[in-house]
């Protein structure tokens, strides 16, 4: 009894102390990544589930357009002149409204008309649905894209860069931005970023000019609408290889207006700190 006595009386007392609930049941970590997209969605307003549709439903309308071209031609080919002009009304209007995408009006073109008709009527159909893409999404984003690119440092350096440069360069960008994009949601963008329309009208021309050719060109040749890819390997690697190029020069252009920014709040801090 003494030696558990002693025991008691050498052992310190430890005040138990009682877990908070906040301490037994930690927050979860919110998602700020989400909570974020989904502030910024909603502060797009109709622009957010514009971009959503320019980007999605074309590929969509592309596919069952490429299954009806054998309905289609007939009606075309019985009105030449009525059908041709028909066939630019439509091209321009379903490819601005993000309904249809360029390529798959474009072997329209060329499977119908040949390319001596089909790629100067493909491309006509390109600079209309450009120019109703442009004035869809500048009433559709108002200046909401551009308030929001106000508030983030290193988005309006991107932006200047790239758009806000002077017209050469602007024009320079969306030539490289035109070569291999989606023509409905690039339209969407640099309506939304208010990219100066002369640039944006004469960079479309120039940007989509090459694979408009290319579309026509493969479709007026070919006997029966198969669409084997193996048959044009060379489109689809000159494509890839574009498309590497055009994120190489654009991401470098980027990163160099973004590391100026970052230079720029290096030496504030470094400023504000001598000065303390």
């Amino acid at each position: 009894m003494l030696i558990a006595a002693n025991i008691q009386m050498s052992t310190p007392k430890t005040e138990h102390t009682p877990e908070s609930p906040h301490d037994a049941n930690p927050p979860k970590p919110r998602t700020d990544t989400s909570q974020r997209f989904s502030t910024l969605f909603r502060r797009l307003g109709p622009a957010g589930p514009l971009a959503v549709v320019s980007a999605t439903l074309p590929a969509l309308g592309g596919l069952v357009l490429l299954g009806m071209l054998t309905s289609i031609e007939p009606h075309l080919k019985a009105y030449r002149e009525v059908g041709l002009v028909l066939y630019v009304l439509g091209f321009a209007l379903l490819a601005g409204l993000a309904i249809l995408p360029t390529y798959a009006q474009s072997v329209l073109g060329g499977w119908v008309y040949k390319f001596p008709l089909g790629f100067p009527a493909a491309l006509g159909g390109v600079l209309g649905g450009a120019l109703i893409g442009y004035g869809v999404g500048l009433r559709a984003a108002g200046d909401r894209v551009l308030r929001l690119i106000d508030e983030q440092p290193k988005w309006k350096a991107v932006y200047e860069a790239l758009l806000g440069s002077g017209f050469w360069k602007t024009l320079l960008i969306i030539t490289l931005v035109r070569l291999n994009s989606p023509f409905a949601l690039t339209n969407f963008v640099l309506a939304a970023t208010r990219a100066n329309p002369f640039a944006y009208v004469l960079g479309t021309v120039l940007g989509l000019s090459p694979r408009t050719a290319a579309a026509v060109f493969i479709a007026a040749g070919l006997k029966e609408l198969t669409f084997e890819r193996g048959g044009h390997k060379w489109l689809w690697i000159t494509g890839i290889v574009v498309t590497l190029i055009v994120i190489v020069i654009i991401g470098q252009i980027a990163n160099n207006a973004v590391a100026k920014v970052t230079a720029a709040d290096s030496q504030a801090g470094c400023r504000s700190q001598t000065k303390i």
